[in-house]
């Protein structure tokens, strides 16, 4: 069948010359792994850098993988980041669809295209000839169709016999290309294989269906992982053949994490447990944090900002460059990560601050009467992740079983006999208390605690101790006081009593 060459002409008419051009293109199979985060990140800071477009794209070509509600996920993760897209599947564009299975035609008629140029040619072998099918592992040499008879093929075609179209490589030569973080880099045509472009089921493998999407929406930067480098030759090859100009490759180095189990040290997985977007923030981590980590993760800004940390989205957009951009893995470590949230967790308004814990809060106190915000004020210089919270505010509602060793602090100079006195001392001064207020409760107990000739952590110690059931609170005695209310604060001290008194 002759191709029509009008219908080329007419999509190449509507490719855009608008700029700077970048994609994200993820694959729907699963949750956004901190890797394909950095990805999208590092896509949408370039084109933002440089005032140019943020295009979405979904690659859906790999049918047997695909997860529901992926695409969901995709759309909502780069919404909570942040990483507003120009064009896409769901706000359109000039260069739709957005989908590849709905671009399906499109990629039938450009390997055509390179089979009627020389570039490629039909492969009719069985499926079970080819160990994979997406890497297409024929050796040139062994493959047995690579030079079949145009008469031939032509008969097999009209037979309806199934076939692939496989990329023709070079036998000879060499292919070089650049890459931004790079640099050049030349590989021997005869290590690579001709690899699958269009699929016996009429979808495209992932190598060409990026080659020919990348030149028809206009992109001229591509953001992707090292591991593709030894793909990008092929790329080269089919730009090439197609007389198309070649994008910016931008290879990003691996994220290497050490193995909670062997202590090694490997490339971040999913399928080997390693936390995703989705995972860290159920883990209590905000997403601006989990943003500004995972920009320095094999990123660093220059000049003036070389020693800064802490950036929001529209400052790493002024910072970002590629130059700053490392060959060397970057480690994803945990701890630092606390640090960053830490850090956001502390820096956010009061009310900010209350809005994100109290789901956290109301996990642990369910009573009502509590105030989940007083409350809140009290773990926000004291918690790295917003899981950490129910436990460190359980005992509101329900004083968990303790021990009276736990009245004995070294630093407090307090045992069980000085804190049952403490505490039979400081009942009736709390009860005949009118004003329960959080000045008024501190005044009353360091009045006191000067009155008893004692310092004010002797008084203090066994107060905590006998209404939270922990050494370790989110807010000292006063504070809980005033949160648990008279009432309470006094039935939990003669418990606190009883108990001393074995």
């Amino acid at each position: 069948m002759a191709l029509n060459q009008q219908w080329f002409d007419d999509m190449e008419a509507r490719i855009p010359h608008d700029g700077v051009r970048t994609r994200f293109a993820p694959s729907p199979t699963g949750y956004m792994h901190v890797g394909n985060l950095r990805t999208a990140l590092y896509t949408y800071l370039i084109a933002r850098h440089a005032g140019g477009k943020f295009i979405l794209r979904i690659e859906d070509t790999d049918q047997g993988r695909l997860v529901e509600d992926a695409t969901e996920i995709i759309y909502n993760t780069m919404r909570s980041c942040g990483l507003t897209w120009d064009e896409g599947p769901d706000v359109g564009g000039p260069v739709g669809p957005y989908i590849q299975t709905q671009r399906r035609s499109f990629y039938a008629e450009y390997a055509k295209l390179l089979v009627e140029r020389g570039h490629a040619y039909y492969c009719f072998c069985d499926k079970h000839e080819e160990t994979e099918e997406e890497e297409g592992n024929f050796q040139k040499e062994e493959d047995p169709c690579r030079n079949l008879d145009p008469e031939e093929v032509a008969a097999r075609l009209a037979n309806g016999d199934p076939y692939v179209i496989r990329q023709r490589i070079p036998h000879e030569g060499q292919t070089t290309f650049m890459d931004a973080v790079y640099g050049a880099i030349t590989v021997d045509n005869d290590t690579l294989d001709d690899q699958v472009l269009l699929k016996r089921d009429g979808l495209p493998t992932y190598n060409f269906a990026n080659v020919v999407d990348d030149h028809l929406m206009g992109i001229t930067h591509v953001v992707r992982g090292a591991e593709y480098l030894s793909s990008a030759p092929k790329y080269n090859l089919l730009y090439e053949a197609f007389g198309w100009e070649i994008p910016t490759y931008v290879h990003c180095s691996s994220v290497m994490i050490t193995d909670p189990e062997t202590g090694a040290v490997r490339k971040m997985s999913k399928r080997k447990g390693d936390p995703s977007y989705e995972d860290l923030i159920q883990m209590g981590y905000l997403s601006q944090a989990v943003v500004n980590y995972v920009s320095l993760l094999g990123w660093a800004p220059h000049g003036e900002l070389s020693e800064q940390e802490f950036f929001t989205l529209d400052e790493l957009v002024k910072a970002f460059e590629i130059s700053g951009i490392s060959k060397s893995p970057s480690a994803f470590d945990m701890e630092k990560l606390n640090y960053f949230n830490a850090t956001y967790l502390r820096s956010m308004t009061p009310e900010a601050f209350a809005e994100v814990a109290r789901p956290y809060i109301r996990q642990a106190v369910t009573n009502e009467a509590y105030d989940a915000d007083v409350i809140a004020s009290l773990l926000q210089a004291r918690c790295e992740r917003l899981t950490d919270i129910p436990e460190k505010v359980d005992f509101f509602d329900v004083l968990p079983e303790y021990g009276v060793e736990l009245f004995t602090n070294k630093k407090s100079k307090t045992n069980s006999e000085v804190s049952l006195d403490m505490l039979e001392k400081t009942v009736p001064v709390l009860s005949a208390l009118e004003s329960w207020t959080q000045e008024s409760i501190h005044d009353t107990l360091i009045h006191l605690a000067e009155s008893l000739g004692v310092k004010n952590a002797t008084l203090m110690w066994p107060l905590r101790i006998s209404i939270a059931g922990k050494t370790v609170t989110p807010g000292g005695a006063v504070e809980l006081c005033y949160i648990l209310g008279k009432e309470e604060t006094l039935r939990r001290m003669e418990l606190g009593i009883q108990k001393l008194k074995g």
